[in-house]
């Protein structure tokens, strides 16, 4: 018979509802009017907004791993996982404590965020998008389809990540002490994009409204409203004045 494990101690909102095979732990609140679909985990002390749905088989709030022989994650027990009102969590999803997640938020299916990161208002997490810990994910940001963040790194509010871009953190390809001085993440600033299948290597900053064309590789950082692209990227022309963001009409 089905049935869910939910913890005397956790919270309900009312009009919500929760599938079968599900496990809520100690602590956790469930604003109201939220939809939780079959077998979803929520850990301990999570905090769920209002009107939020959780599709089959995701997990929120869990702790992260160590292996044995990680050189940086350190063993930590962190603050519990919070999903603002209005989210959408996809299937299979993966949302680590020490999370939060501002208004309207979509998370794909099979999309994981690591802990520590802070996601703003609006933002699309696409599926199979990996954000590893660390990270700040601005407000009216779209990141699609399998796009890997490294640790450390910021996206300010609207910026545009295309499928299949990766970006990375150290320099030293985990040889030597002497990386661990520099590990750094990427920084792309407001509006800026990046096209499809396009690699930034560790500490770039990607400028205001800039755009790296499709398989460009990044190794330094790009100019405002800047076109690069190549192997190496290279400045290619001025990004269209039709297609800055202060020409859009998008209100936040």
């Amino acid at each position: 018979m089905a049935s869910s494990i939910i913890s005397k101690s956790a919270r309900i909102g009312e009009n919500s509802r929760v599938g079968d095979f599900c496990r809520i732990g100690d602590n956790v609140v469930v604003g109201e009017g939220c939809e939780i679909g079959q077998g979803v985990v929520i850990h301990d002390g999570t905090v769920i907004g209002g009107q939020v749905r959780i599709d089959d088989h995701a997990v929120i709030g869990k702790q992260p791993m160590r292996a044995a022989n990680s050189a940086v994650t350190k063993e930590l027990q962190l603050a519990s996982a919070k999903i603002g009102a209005n989210c959408i969590i996809g299937t299979g999803a993966v949302i680590y404590a020490g999370c939060e997640l501002g208004r309207k938020v979509l998370v794909a299916d099979l999309a994981t965020i690591r802990e520590n990161v802070t996601v703003g208002d609006f933002t699309i997490v696409g599926r199979g998008v990996a954000i590893e810990n660390y990270c700040r994910i601005g407000r009216y940001v779209k990141l699609e389809t399998n796009a890997y963040i490294t640790a450390y790194s910021e996206l300010e509010d609207r910026v545009f990540i295309a499928p299949c871009v990766a970006t990375s953190n150290d320099n030293f390809i985990g040889r030597t002490e002497e990386r661990f001085k520099h590990f750094k993440g990427v920084t792309v600033k407001k509006g800026g994009r990046i096209g499809i299948n396009a690699t930034i290597l560790p500490g770039v900053t990607i400028g205001e409204d800039a755009l790296v064309a499709a398989g460009a590789l990044v190794t330094k950082d790009v100019p405002a409203r800047k076109i690069v692209a190549g192997v190496p990227a290279s400045v290619f022309r001025d990004v269209s004045p039709e297609q800055l963001l202060e020409n859009q009409n998008w209100k936040d």
